[in-house]
């Protein structure tokens, strides 16, 4: 079985990004073939600062890495240094109905929220889905804000099949439900557009006051707390045993502690459950040269796919040499 995921290089990567992304990724590691990239072309629908890129870029890099990807395990590069994706991404486009593209509920959402209508983010499914397409991928780990341009993908393998024989596999879903509901410091989902995330490698101290800043209620020191849509029992679920959190949901309900308290148990658990992370990503950041070298290695094994992929393309439209 071969696995695709993509990660935006978009700002600093935060505990959604973490639990919603990084880590179903490389638990997928053990089940087959992994191929993850790092979606800068995609990110240039939002970023356009050349020195933020790079740093981003490198940024996703390290903490991937950090975090347990296994370069011996996943094909692990950047999603520019396989330029074969372009040829790939206009075969489709010639098949895909405009209207297919229109009905896409994530440009709407973009546009509606300040972003410059351009053709890069309209067509954004469309690059999509010649990712997943390019590198036979039997499955997509995707969170629900991406089900639909994975449906996308779907369509324009069947109209490119339909149209020119059987080329591409049709990939499946993996549908992550809880991507959606991890809170940031507000209570919305936590992202970098609402300003509300928790980074995954920040400094200690501008971390733990994240975490202090957390939204809460007013209930009074000695009343219970309620439990039910509670942000910091969110967090906390994440990175606690279940004893933990039986603990805390318990306290919660007794009433006589305040929510100070609680937060700072939640900063806690967070913090040292990244502690490996932390000293994993010093070493990297120590071996720049590494990072280099597991990214150029994956891109040449990337390409050797892209490769045979665009020879059959190639042959079924008409234009191969």
């Amino acid at each position: 079985m071969r696995i695709l995921s993509g990660i935006q290089p978009s700002g600093t990567l935060h505990l959604g990004n973490y639990f919603g992304m990084m880590k179903p990724a490389i638990e997928l590691q053990s089940r087959g073939e992994a191929f993850y990239f790092i979606a800068d072309y995609h990110a240039m629908t939002t970023v356009q600062d050349a020195a933020a890129l790079g740093a981003n870029i490198r940024g996703v890099a390290l903490d991937f890495l950090a975090c347990g990807l296994d370069p011996e395990r996943a094909v692990f590069f950047r999603q520019s240094d396989v330029p074969e994706i372009h040829e790939l991404a206009w075969y489709l486009s010639i098949i895909c109905p405009m209207g297919l593209l229109e009905r896409c509920h994530s440009y709407k959402d973009k546009v509606s929220k300040g972003l410059a209508a351009t053709h890069g983010l309209f067509a954004y499914p469309v690059l999509m889905a010649a990712d997943i397409l390019m590198y036979s991928s039997d499955l997509v780990p995707v969170g629900q804000d991406q089900k639909q341009h994975l449906e996308v993908t779907r369509d324009l393998a069947q109209k490119f099949n339909e149209s020119f024989g059987e080329v591409f596999k049709l990939p499946e879903p993996s549908i992550r439900e809880e991507t959606a509901t991890l809170p940031g410091t507000d209570g919305q989902k936590m992202s970098k557009s609402y300003n509300n995330t928790l980074e995954i490698f920040a400094e200690e101290k501008p971390f733990r006051k994240k975490v202090m800043s957390v939204k809460t209620d007013s209930t009074p020191v000695e009343a219970p707390k309620p439990t039910e849509g509670s942000i910091l029992l969110a967090l906390a679920r994440c990175v606690a045993t279940p004893e933990q959190v039986a603990g805390m949901v318990s306290s919660m309900k007794a009433g006589g502690t305040g929510y100070g308290e609680y937060k700072k148990q939640v900063a806690d658990l967070l913090w040292n459950y990244f502690a490996p992370f932390r000293e994993k990503r010093q070493a990297l950041e120590a071996n720049p040269s590494q990072i280099d070298e597991i990214l150029a290695n994956g891109a040449r094994r990337a390409r050797e796919e892209a490769a045979k992929t665009l020879a059959r393309v190639r042959k079924a439209v008409g234009v191969a040499r």
